[in-house]
């Protein structure tokens, strides 16, 4: 049993039982990746897999134990070859980043940049991916760490959260629509006349937009929803409503054509968390990243925290108005 079958188990599974597109991630060939697979089981004295014919149809009972010993594995195996490269003071690799689309666009730019300067070495991989994505690859496709956004409660799933900063919505609307003289941030129910604009979560019935509108008793009128914050600028420009997004959003030159408004008091500000996986032992360049997010982190806290040998008593996080100066490492 060798640490490359456990990993083409593993990559089977995350796959769908593709073995084509499993293969194709770990850079193998299907042949290869195929008699791998045959040697392990016929190592184990069990299959696997349910086949019918010489397609694979499931898991079988006794690999569904097999896979969770092997995710450990090859998790701890990861851990101790980080760990040996920070002991070391090596400093080059590659750092999977999972996050938002207003995350990548908008905050993490000058944090890479000065991550890439401090570690010219490191490759960087970023996968924006919407709200409800986020989280699955950092279990399913090995991000080192995740950035996401909540409302409310800190995210439940996919490991340790540490909070990086708070942030409130705003609304960007055309110079010739009808909040665009209020002069303030208009109510819930004078919101509730437009149509908005708004990221696709708006449309959930758990989202704290629709909770808080239903609170107010009144309901939103989401005429339009987008991943991305700038195709949501690009209707608000095409006139189809007003647009409600993160202040980090919001650039003051590329936006000058619109008018910009506080968002109503009542919805709720959010927090932007990383999201790392238990036990995991993160390179130095990925507690640098942190930090440049966060400066109000200690890098030495964080990674105590990580290792298991100290409590987690996060500082407060700033607002980003408190961070919107240059970051750097």
């Amino acid at each position: 049993m060798t640490l490359t079958q456990l990993r083409y188990l593993v990559a089977i599974v995350d796959a769908g039982l593709n073995i084509t597109l499993a293969a194709e991630r770990v850079h193998a060939t299907q042949p290869g990746l195929s008699k791998q697979l045959r040697q392990l089981e016929d190592e184990l004295g069990f299959q696997l897999f349910v086949r019918k014919g010489r397609s694979l149809e499931g898991i079988a009972p006794a690999g569904e134990q097999v896979l969770q010993h092997a995710r450990r594995i090859l998790e701890e195996a990861a851990n101790i070859r980080s760990y040996a490269a920070n002991e070391r003071g090596e400093h080059s690799g590659r750092l999977l980043l999972a996050t938002t689309h207003t995350q990548a666009r908008y905050v993490l730019p000058p944090v890479i940049a000065a991550i890439k300067r401090e570690f010219p070495q490191v490759n960087v991989d970023l996968q924006a991916a919407a709200d409800a994505e986020v989280l699955q690859k950092l279990a399913q496709d090995g991000a080192d760490l995740a950035l996401i956004s909540t409302a409310g409660p800190a995210p439940q799933d996919g490991g340790m959260v540490v909070p990086l900063y708070r942030w409130r919505r705003v609304l960007l609307v055309p110079s010739a629509h009808p909040l665009a003289g209020l002069g303030r941030a208009p109510t819930l129910a004078e919101l509730a006349r437009h149509p908005l604009i708004s990221y696709e979560s708006s449309t959930r019935a758990d989202s704290s937009l629709q909770r808080t509108f239903a609170a107010e008793g009144v309901e939103p009128q989401v005429a339009m929803t987008a991943r991305d914050a700038n195709l949501i600028k690009t209707y608000v420009r095409a006139g189809l409503g007003a647009g409600l997004l993160a202040e980090m959003a919001i650039g003051t030159r590329e936006d000058d054509d619109l008018r910009l408004l506080p968002a109503p008091a009542a919805l709720p500000e959010c927090i932007t968390w990383a999201v790392i996986p238990r036990g995991r032992v993160l390179r130095e360049y990925a507690l640098a990243l942190l930090h440049a997010l966060a400066p109000q982190l200690d890098r030495r806290d964080l990674r105590r925290v990580l290792e298991g040998n100290l409590e987690a008593d996060w500082p407060p996080p700033p607002t980003w108005t408190e961070l919107s100066q240059p970051i750097s490492v």
